[in-house]
């Protein structure tokens, strides 16, 4: 980590971009291994992704040719699509929206996430009264329950029950999906965990006619389609 106490490297999602914020003082080989452990966490959810590489302070000029290696290494490492710097033109993270333009109609809602980070255990239930988010895998025996989506940025062996009561357009996504049991709105599904054709890439379910499908995230993205932003 850099003397100032500052990650090199910090990693967000923006729009339908990726925006990498890196402090420029830290050398090229440095910032690549911090940022092989984000990228390898994201598989292939970083395939074809829109990068946007954003120097803190700035950077100028002189940062153009980091940016360059840094985007070539994201292409040859983890097959990521259109890489370019933050200019002014872009919208940063941080920024706010001028004052003649309306407010954000959903800026003033409640978080409608439960963000949970870990492992989910044998034996325990996590509930969400509306969308859930784990952080960490889901183990056999463990069920995870909620009222609209769930997204598990892990494994899920244990079981998952998403849109209760009757959200039959919840969907339930995981990076490696060998649920024992999955269930959106009054729709349930068995699994094996143990299926050698399931884990080898992000899956999703969801309902469609009478049945629960699931088919493969990065072919059948479900959100690709909402138009930004979009509260579900």
């Amino acid at each position: 980590m850099p003397e100032n106490g500052r990650l090199p490297v910090r990693l967000k999602g923006v729009g339908d971009s990726l925006w990498v914020t890196i402090d420029p003082a830290v050398s090229a080989e440095e910032l690549k291994t911090a940022l092989k452990n984000p990228f390898e966490k994201l598989k292939k959810l970083a395939v074809n992704a829109r990068v946007v590489i954003d120097p803190q302070n700035g950077g100028g000029r002189e940062s153009e040719p980091l940016i360059e290696e840094l985007g070539s290494y994201l292409k040859e490492t983890f097959d990521v699509g259109e890489v370019r710097a933050a200019t002014e033109k872009a919208d940063p993270p941080e920024a706010s929206a001028p004052q003649e333009i309306p407010a954000d109609p959903l800026s003033d809602l409640r978080g409608d996430a439960r963000i949970i980070a870990g492992r989910v255990r044998s034996g325990q239930k996590i509930h969400a009264e509306n969308h859930l988010v784990i952080l960490g895998d889901v183990n056999p025996g463990a069920e995870v329950i909620a009222g609209g989506d769930i997204i598990i940025l892990g494994g899920l062996r244990g079981t998952a029950v998403a849109g209760q009561p009757d959200n039959e357009e919840a969907v339930i996504i995981a990076l490696d999906f060998r649920p024992t049991q999955i269930q959106i709105g009054g729709l349930a599904a068995a699994s094996d965990p143990n299926d050698a054709g399931r884990g080898k890439f992000p899956e999703f379910a969801k309902i469609d006619g009478t049945r629960i499908v699931i088919l493969d995230y990065t072919k059948d993205n479900p959100f690709r389609r909402l138009a930004p932003p979009e509260k579900r």
